[in-house]
């Protein structure tokens, strides 16, 4: 949690300190999601991004590796817009969030097909496992014949790790070397800038 809040707190001072007159990492248009361009963000911002991405744990049975995990927050999040789009009671916030999701899951799929062929059979078997296992996670969800039950269950989704953006970028990219380290981009143990 004080990494999150380190991490709100980081994009706030990185972009006042640029003088930024939007917020650096607003979506701009409907294309493919920040990882797939460069949005306007200083290489400082994205670094401190991305080592907080990596020093936050992942979720229980989320894979360490980057295209494995890729494979992962793709299927989980096609599985929630699956569930959103099972509802007959949706509104135009549902929509746009499967809308969006749509634009996440696209990101992370472009991401897969650019770094696969530099994946070894062993990391595409175990993408193929991971997608598997998070695609699995909403089979239940979906079953449920109450569509309250799948609403709630649509409404109290909280997103995915951010590693998931970092990870496609670093797979799209054939980024090979570890992630920077919070010390490597000038953040203390818990993602606040050292002075």
């Amino acid at each position: 949690m004080r990494l999150r809040l380190a991490a709100s707190l980081l994009v706030l001072a990185l972009a006042v300190q640029s003088g930024a007159a939007a917020p650096a990492f607003a979506q701009q248009d409907d294309g493919p999601v920040v990882t797939a361009r460069d949005a306007g963000e200083s290489v400082d911002a994205l670094r401190a991004r991305e080592a907080i991405a990596y020093e936050t744990p992942l979720p229980r049975g989320a894979p360490e590796p980057d295209y494995p995990l890729v494979a992962w927050c793709a299927a989980l999040v096609e599985g929630h817009i699956a569930l959103g789009r099972s509802l007959t009671t949706a509104d135009d916030l549902d929509r746009d969030i499967m809308r969006l999701g749509g634009l996440e899951a696209a990101d992370f799929r472009d991401a897969l097909r650019a770094g696969q062929s530099r994946q070894t059979p062993a990391t595409l078997a175990a993408a193929r496992a991971a997608e598997a296992d998070a695609a699995a996670k909403w089979v239940p969800l979906q079953a449920q014949e109450d569509e309250r039950a799948r609403s709630e269950a649509f409404g109290l989704f909280f997103g995915l790790p951010g590693r998931c953006e970092h990870a496609a970028r670093r797979v799209r990219e054939n980024i090979t070397t570890p992630p920077v380290t919070l010390d490597q981009a000038g953040l203390d143990d818990v993602g606040v800038p050292k002075e």
